[in-house]
């Protein structure tokens, strides 16, 4: 069992609007301050979808670079990007987001119904996803919606080698309305399923987010959370900012005896090598 907690904050996402969820953060200080928010309670991970001007989900480069950039100005953070985008993005641009040279990207291992949409992830756009990050040596968050994607991801690793860092960690998202459901069991089914040596995390939506918080938790695994997956603190009680979500799984970290790891602590788990800005004596 790991000996502290990976927290990622996964802050905005791209299917929630603005003017139905005001606390949302999606202008570039908005996302720099909640950056520096989690940090400041136990995140270590940023997971990023980023905004245009006029708050609609955008994978438009110029933009995202900005983001990445004030993120890094705010935080030490490990930046990692949003592959996913919306579901109506194109593969191209989906593709076109590394080149703001995150530290980390997500990389969603299969096709799924999304809600009544259908997030399309073909097997070759997952073999290219995985080549580019190991040739720019941006390491990888494996996204696995159901059982069956990761049954994908040993094919993958099998045929196109380790990703960049040599570690494998592996997020969980349950809970999506046409996934895996966000349960005990659900989860403790996928487990065997892991490669050798990965790490896991998982992502609860919605009522899901406490237990799946509670069942990684106990099983030796990471968590995620934000306004991205859930927007109620309890029932009947808005999420106030993503802070309030960090520290609640935070708080539970420390429960478990396993709390949070520091950005540092999170660059050696996933295989980045150090912030260069602390590594400076």
């Amino acid at each position: 069992m790991t000996r502290g907690t990976l927290i990622t904050l996964a802050p905005t996402g791209a299917e929630s609007a603005k003017a139905d969820v005001p606390a949302l953060p999606v202008t570039v200080e908005e996302v720099a301050a909640t950056a520096r928010d989690g940090q400041a309670v136990g995140a270590a991970v940023l997971h990023l979808h980023v905004r245009d001007a006029d708050t609609r989900p955008t994978l438009d480069l110029p933009r995202v670079r900005e983001v990445v950039a004030a993120v890094r100005e705010s935080s030490d953070l490990v930046v990692q990007l949003s592959t996913g985008g919306a579901v109506t993005d194109p593969a191209d641009a989906r593709l076109a987001v590394l080149d703001a040279e995150p530290d980390a990207a997500s990389l969603s291992l299969g096709t799924v119904n999304f809600g009544r949409d259908v997030f399309s992830n073909p097997w070759d756009l997952i073999v290219e996803l995985h080549t580019q990050m190991q040739q720019r040596s941006i390491i990888p968050e494996y996204e696995a919606f159901d059982l069956g994607h990761l049954a994908t991801l040993t094919r993958l690793l099998d045929r196109h080698g380790p990703p960049a860092g040599g570690h494998v960690h592996v997020d969980l998202v349950m809970g999506v309305p046409g996934g895996m459901p966000g349960t005990t069991a659900a989860l403790a089914a996928c487990l065997p399923a892991l490669p050798p040596g990965a790490t896991f995390a998982a992502t609860g939506v919605g009522r899901t987010s406490l237990p799946v918080m509670l069942a990684a938790l106990s099983a030796g695994g990471h968590l995620r959370v934000g306004m991205e997956d859930t927007l109620t603190y309890a029932p009947g009680e808005p999420v106030r900012d993503n802070a309030q979500l960090v520290a609640r799984a935070a708080g539970l970290a420390r429960i478990a005896q396993r709390p949070p790891l520091s950005t540092d602590e999170a660059r050696r788990m996933l295989g980045l090598t150090p912030n260069p800005v602390e590594a400076v004596p």
